[in-house]
């Protein structure tokens, strides 16, 4: 049976979307530093190219995103994801001079840099650690801001969790850079949760858009759950109670792929994962994403990645990736 497949059997079990999409690209939340602040002051943060996390512990300052109109006023408990690809600058006051981040952190004691006079505003950052191969699934679907409000419903979990990560910056408890990288974790899990409340109303179709969706949703649970069925468009549109017409329309508006479309190309994600990662025979890796025959595998994967599947297994093991693949 295809669930007992080698590769289906040592796959994490993974309760929704998200979650399976999270562990493809192997997202790990990193802290970087903090920054302690008072007075006149501003710090310019250049495109840092990977996502960027910031929490604002206490105090008040302005964000100015490059590319935006207005300044956005964060207030503690605020915490803001930037997608990597522009810069921004937090200040006390957007008439100043900001210095760069990168001085200001060269040499920073312990990682926590100050500037100014006092402590008025207290602020920690950090990054989402990749896989290389994969980090574009997730940076290109992130709009370039995320702010979530402390006064927002979904602002109470990320209060807490700035709470306890806090305590464990501040207590030098064994086991605490583990428990604050897990803290961490949870807080950009709570943020993409935050941003999925408000995101089913955007124009731009994205798989992130789509899990935000709760018409389509039974439908993207049940391709997760079972990648390797030959789903077709009757089960998947009876899922989410809707006519396979309509269901086809919502799901490439939100997606901006079609049902099939995405269920082959998560097939393949799969594949090139369990590539990666594993010595399973590709016969193997075949039948755990549907295909009983290695051949229709093998020319379905070269479409989708300019290689057979042995190529990309012999690149990678020799230090290549993807970016070495023929368009």
């Amino acid at each position: 049976m295809l669930d007992r497949a080698p590769v289906l059997r040592d796959r994490p079990e993974m309760n929704d979307p998200l979650s399976d999409m999270l562990a493809m690209v192997e997202a790990r939340s990193l802290l970087s530093g903090r920054l302690v602040a008072g007075g006149t002051w501003g710090v310019l943060f250049p495109p840092p190219e990977k996502i960027k996390f910031s929490a604002l512990l206490w105090g008040e300052c302005w964000l100015m995103m490059e590319g935006a109109a207005d300044p956005i006023r964060l207030e503690a408990g605020d915490v803001i994801v930037v997608n990597g690809q522009r810069s921004f600058t937090l200040t006390s006051d957007v008439d100043v001079d900001p210095v760069d981040a990168r001085e200001l952190f060269r040499d920073a004691p312990d990682n926590v840099a100050r500037i100014g006079v006092g402590d008025e505003v207290s602020l920690f950052g950090g990054h989402i650690a990749l896989d290389a191969v994969r980090a574009d699934l997730l940076m290109n679907v992130l709009p370039p801001l995320i702010h979530v409000r402390s006064a927002r419903s979904e602002a109470g979990v990320l209060r807490w969790l700035l709470e306890q990560l806090v305590g464990e910056l501040g207590a030098h408890r064994p086991g605490g850079a583990l428990a604050s990288s897990h803290l961490a974790q949870l807080m950009f899990v709570q943020v993409l949760r935050a941003y999925l409340a408000t995101s089913a109303h955007s124009s731009d179709a994205s798989w992130l858009r789509a899990l935000a969706d709760d018409q389509i949703a039974p439908a993207l649970r049940l391709i997760h759950a079972n990648p390797s069925r030959s789903w077709s468009l009757e089960e998947l549109s009876r899922a989410s109670a809707m006519s396979r017409t309509t269901f086809a329309a919502r799901f490439k508006e939100v997606s901006g792929v079609s049902p099939v479309a995405y269920l082959l190309a998560w097939r393949m994600r799969l594949a090139e994962r369990a590539l990666r990662h594993g010595d399973a025979p590709i016969a193997s890796v075949a039948l755990s994403v549907g295909y009983t025959s290695e051949s229709a595998f093998s020319n379905a994967f070269k479409r989708s990645s300019g290689m057979s599947p042995r190529s990309y297994r012999s690149r990678l093991r020799m230090g290549q990736t993807d970016e070495d693949a023929p368009a």
